[in-house]
């Protein structure tokens, strides 16, 4: 019998999504569970299982096209021993397909995207996308990313050098080119543009000396370091914050949106800013008030590659409260971050610099330091409260070893 299968709700409000690649085609025999279709959401790529045994009779949208959600993905012949399976009601259906949708494994393979070529080559949609529209073979470009991944770089310097080589100097076949705003960068914009419209923003800028830090992380790595256990800054400066805020509860806070109410939100759920494969991405770590070091290492290790890859579980993008933005991985000092809604703080780091610095006796010496940057929501935080705040986590970055005798 023939059955079509829902698009399911795949949470956070979303109601439509993107079909990135297609797993089967018309005519295949599927396996209940066997992954069906990549589809972007404006928070990450979901992996869509199907719910039966069956063959495939057909797709009702092409690679690229845009589904809703409720309406049908694709339809399907299944056996006639799965007849009873009809019978769930629709509702069921849904919130199984849901449950799988949201239950995929965080970290999971990266997408084996097809190019021009018959062979599979390992890239990113949006790389997919620049190929064609250069009309470039993907299988004649070598990748430089992990397992030979052809990155956006690799294309752009493919592209470099052929025009060094085909085109004279002097001339130019540039073009300006349209590209529809849609995914996570639609949605991330809407967001920035209503933060920035309905949050009064106040920025303040301190250093701190991280040079006892970066020791110690040396001696945790040297320790502790494996596979899962990526032991960099980050979890360091999670868990200092996170201490901070026990004894500043305002910086975990939040208000509701005509500001008659503040909460004093119990978990810190610390957010990291990464800049994925589908765009900026914001997991959070849950609770880390009564996480060890280990175990934040082991969560900002794996939600960093979950997002780096765009496949990440919806729920570990929700629910953030403070959110850490690395920008001195990339390069910079000092940022103006704009916060999340609903939260009320957001700290950008910059890079960390060796700096001439003079101690107690006068004398100079070099020092690791780097900037904070941190911006605050003026209704819920004064310029004192944030001044505190930040001395105490600072207090704990230069001296590691207060920051643990608090651990408890």
């Amino acid at each position: 019998m023939k059955k079509d299968f829902i698009l399911p709700d795949i949470g956070e409000g979303i109601v439509e999504c993107e079909v990135i690649e297609w797993k089967v085609k018309v005519g295949d025999l599927i396996e209940e569970d066997q992954i069906i279709v990549d589809v972007s959401t404006d928070k990450a790529i979901v992996e869509i299982p199907s719910m039966y045994n069956g063959i495939v009779t057909h797709l009702f949208h092409a690679q690229g096209e845009t589904a809703k959600v409720n309406l049908p993905l694709f339809s399907l012949e299944i056996e006639n021993s799965e007849a009873g399976a009809a019978a769930v009601p629709e509702n069921d259906k849904k919130s199984q397909a849901k449950d799988r949708a949201l239950h995929q494994p965080a970290a999971a393979t990266p997408i084996l995207a097809p190019s021009i070529s018959t062979d599979k080559v390992l890239s990113t949609p949006a790389v997919r996308k620049m190929a064609r529209e250069h009309e470039l073979d993907l299988a004649t470009i070598v990748g430089t990313g992990k397992q030979g991944r052809v990155l956006k770089e690799d294309v752009l310097d493919y592209l470099s050098l052929d025009k060094a080589i085909t085109s004279p100097q002097y001339a130019s076949n540039e073009v300006d080119r349209i590209e529809e705003i849609k995914g996570v960068r639609k949605i991330m914009g809407e967001r920035m543009s209503e933060a920035v419209s309905t949050i009064p923003h106040f920025t303040y800028m301190d250093e701190v000396d991280v040079t006892e830090l970066i020791h110690t992380r040396q001696l945790l790595k040297d320790a502790y370091g494996s596979e899962d256990v990526k032991m960099t800054l980050m979890p360091l400066f999670i868990k200092a914050l996170s201490l901070a805020m026990i004894e500043f509860p305002i910086i975990n806070s939040r208000t509701n949106d005509d500001y008659t109410e503040i909460t004093y939100i119990a978990s810190h759920n610390i957010g990291m800013a990464v800049d994925g494969q589908t765009g900026l991405l914001v997991p959070n770590i849950k609770n880390v008030q009564t996480l060890g070091l280990l175990a934040i290492a082991r969560e900002v290790t794996r939600l960093t590659e979950a997002a780096r890859s765009g496949k990440i579980n919806p729920q570990e993008l929700a629910g953030g409260t403070v959110t850490i933005s690395n920008i001195g991985a990339i390069g910079g000092t000092m940022a103006t971050p704009i916060i999340p809604k609903p939260s009320v703080a957001i700290v950008a780091l910059g890079k960390i610099q060796t700096l001439p610095r003079f101690d107690e006796h006068g004398n100079v010496m070099a020092r690791k330091i780097m900037t904070l940057s941190w911006s605050g929501d003026h209704r819920v935080i004064d310029g004192g409260t944030i001044a505190r705040f930040n001395n105490l986590w600072m207090r704990y970055l230069k001296n590691p070893a207060l920051m643990l005798a608090m651990m408890t």
